[in-house]
């Protein structure tokens, strides 16, 4: 059994193709693709980032972090803050953490 900080936390996001799931600030962020591929974009970087399975981007710089599932995909969030944690279902706030889906493609 593992055990972690209060400070850090992983967790577990299916995404279905064309989907995007958003982390506001991405330093100090983990993202892991489990299956599928994702597309992984930062603000203000030209960088083309793709995640087959068992892959994974550490975000080192205070930039939101973009993730578009290029087919249905399951990624692992870990070693978020707390402040960057979603928010839980029922508060009548919309979540920072999903963007609805635009049919955006990489192409």
């Amino acid at each position: 059994m593992s055990t972690s900080s209060p400070a850090s936390s992983r967790f577990h996001v299916s995404l279905p193709k064309r989907s995007v799931f958003a982390v506001p600030d991405g330093a100090g962020v983990g993202i892991e693709c489990r299956s599928g591929a994702v597309w992984v974009t930062l603000d203000r970087d030209t960088r083309d980032i793709v995640l087959e399975p068992g892959e994974r981007f550490e975000g080192t710089e205070h930039r939101r972090v973009l993730v578009s599932a290029l087919e249905a995909s399951c990624i692992t969030v870990s070693d978020a803050r707390p402040a960057a944690m979603p928010l839980p279902r029922g508060t009548g706030t919309r979540s920072p953490w999903r963007l609805p889906s635009h049919g955006l493609s990489p192409a």
